[in-house]
């Protein structure tokens, strides 16, 4: 295996955790837009999406936890990848290692976990007041 071989695998796992991110934040704008948009109350249907995004974040997490492991893996063989006497690959080398950054995996799933809770309170901040404008209207209506 070559440097540029192990750059590219660094590159490729950082596309791949992106493309998670990408599509955690969709599902998340998803069920915030689905849960803005429904105007009656119903425990039932607040209580399957609670438990179906609970399940899509813990997958969603595992495999940005995995694809984390991998991308720390990828920058430490580029890292300790014995040095070429080539003045061109030394100078690239001096020029990309110091760009290559990953994060430890705590700070990621520390994240991941907030918004979480933080979108879990936010569907059941929008339940609980379709609940109280039902109970205003059943009040008014009596």
């Amino acid at each position: 295996m070559h440097y540029n071989d192990l750059i590219q695998i660094y590159f490729e796992r950082s596309n791949a955790l992106q493309w998670l991110w990408t599509l955690y934040v969709v599902v998340i704008g998803g069920l915030l837009a689905f849960s803005s948009l429904r105007k009656q109350k119903d425990m039932v249907t607040a209580i399957l999406v609670t438990v179906l995004f609970c399940a899509f974040a813990f997958k969603n997490m595992g495999s940005i936890g995995d694809l984390t492991m991998q991308r720390i893996a990828a920058l430490q063989a580029v890292k300790q990848y014995p040095s070429n006497t080539d003045a061109v690959e030394s100078k690239a080398r001096m020029t990309i290692e110091p760009t290559l950054v990953a994060p430890d995996y705590e700070g990621i799933r520390n994240f991941h976990i907030t918004c979480d809770i933080l979108t879990i309170a936010a569907l059941w901040a929008m339940e609980l007041r379709r609940v109280k404008m039902a109970r205003r209207e059943e009040l008014q209506a009596a």
